[in-house]
């Protein structure tokens, strides 16, 4: 491949500057030919004179000076021209053997004659001489575009993901080997064909929004040649040429990147469902051990052993004592080692836009290098987002606005603070605690938080602030031969 790219860009594309200059009568008057051609055109001037004066009583030869004059034009600057062209023309009077009472007009005469000779071959010596440069640069600049579109060539021919080009009608114009992998077709059979069968939005594209310009990207469904269906992610662009609007696409298959966030998405629906269920069970624990005592209490009184109603009250409360028994344990800590900055990255980007629209700034002090940490990455970034919503909903209605986040290591523990200017916390003591009254949604929020982080071996606890609240995140730092996931 590179043997054949080198090969094409070192091609000639026209006739080179050696060949023009070769080829060139007027490339005579080269630098390199300077002195040799100022030496003949001032021996070849004393020559026409002397040989005008042998000849005075016969004719003139004064003619004879445009030759010298043609010489020295091609050499010399304007004003050395006009001075050539006028001892010139004083030899030539000097030496003619005709009447005096005209010698002025003939002088004139002769002088703006072998001066606009002199420019004349001056000017086209220097207008051939800027055509020849500008053939250089015209050749470089082609050189250049060649060499511009192997190296584009050999990208898009290279390249892992799909890239393509669309007519106005809706056909392939150019795709590259990853194209026809990406919608199983064999190479070169794509070309020709309408992209409506493989991407129908592409087609809808150019054939109904032909006369915009788009730059943008869509999530759309794909078909390849077998019938299969899958997602693909499309960044695009709209450009016009002289045969009509075109559309140029890079094209990605986003199945295998949905399949793993679902994936995810469900792996972390039941784990929080499960911390949902334990705390539920954990309430419905604490009503069931107070109806254990009281009917321990009432079974004492024997007006009541032999009532029916009692009895049966005495067998529901035996059922509660075998749901008692049953804990629900919560899922085995999945801690790996997280990378912080690029979970931060990721959270700054979820959380600056909705705070900038509420009027609300939010500053990062988070230092250039962090440690690894032990954490499950997408229940961290669960934590962070639900502590930046608290802020945000806490910071409503203050006059000051602002969120602060900061990441401080202490030895072997990282510890991230969110703290904001909003109302404050009244019952610091039941924070952590479920379905508090007052609280948004169930009022799990924090409860769930705080069990994720003790999952994955971390913790979240309360810092008390004369205004607004705090809430710190302990992480340990990972381990270099553990914790990797």
């Amino acid at each position: 491949m590179s043997g054949t790219l080198s090969s094409a860009s070192e091609r000639p594309v026209g006739p080179t500057i050696a060949s023009l200059m070769n080829d060139d009568l007027i490339s005579t008057y080269s630098t390199t030919h300077r002195t040799a051609l100022l030496v003949g055109a001032a021996l070849l001037i004393v020559g026409i004179a002397t040989l005008d004066f042998v000849t005075k009583p016969y004719f003139s030869l004064g003619f004879l000076y445009l030759f010298p004059i043609m010489i020295v034009g091609g050499l010399l600057r304007r004003p050395q021209i006009v001075l050539v062209s006028l001892v010139c023309a004083v030899l030539q009077e000097a030496f003619s053997n005709l009447p005096g009472n005209e010698a002025i007009v003939r002088l004139v005469m002769g002088a703006a004659g072998f001066t606009g000779t002199g420019l004349f071959v001056s000017e086209l010596i220097r207008n051939r001489q800027m055509a020849l440069t500008h053939v250089v640069e015209l050749e470089e600049q082609e050189r250049l575009r060649r060499a511009a579109e192997q190296e584009l060539q050999f990208l898009v021919d290279t390249s892992p993901a799909a890239i393509l080009t669309i007519d106005r009608h809706g056909q392939v114009m150019l795709a590259n080997e990853a194209t026809h992998r990406l919608l199983d077709v064999e190479s070169p059979s794509l070309l020709g064909r309408s992209v409506g069968a493989f991407l129908p939005s592409l087609q809808t594209i150019v054939q109904t929004h032909s006369s915009k310009m788009f730059r943008t990207m869509l999530q759309c469904r794909g078909q390849r040649e077998n019938g299969e269906g899958f997602l693909v992610g499309v960044w695009f662009s709209t450009y016009t040429t002289a045969n009509g609007p075109r559309l140029a696409a890079i094209v990605v298959d986003l199945s295998d990147d949905l399949r793993t966030r679902e994936d995810l998405s469900l792996d972390h629906l039941l784990k929080n469902a499960r911390i949902l269920m334990s705390a539920v069970a954990h309430e419905i624990r604490n009503l069931c051990s107070a109806a254990l005592v009281v009917h321990k209490n009432l079974s004492q009184l024997k007006e009541l052993q032999q009532n029916d109603d009692f009895i049966a009250l005495s067998t529901l409360i035996q059922s509660l004592e075998t749901v008692l028994s049953l804990e629900l344990q919560p899922s085995e800590p999945r801690a790996t080692a997280v990378e912080l900055m690029s979970v931060f990255d990721e959270v700054r980007v979820l959380i600056d836009a909705a705070f900038g629209e509420s009027q609300m700034t939010v500053v990062w002090q988070i230092p250039d290098s962090l440690p690894l940490v032990r954490a499950e990455r997408y229940g961290l970034i669960q934590v962070f987002l639900n502590l930046a919503k608290n802020s945000q909903r806490a910071m409503q209605s203050t006059p000051v606005k602002q969120l602060r986040v900061s990441a401080v290591v202490h030895g072997q523990t990282v510890t991230i603070r969110f703290e904001d200017t909003g109302t404050g916390v009244e019952a610091p003591e039941h924070l952590f605690h479920p379905f508090q009254p007052g609280a948004r949604s169930t009022g799990l929020g924090l409860y769930v938080s705080l069990a994720i982080m003790r999952n994955a071996g971390g913790d979240l606890v309360y810092e008390p602030r004369p205004t607004g609240a705090c809430f710190a995140i302990v992480l340990g730092v990972a381990s270099e031969t553990g914790d990797h996931g």
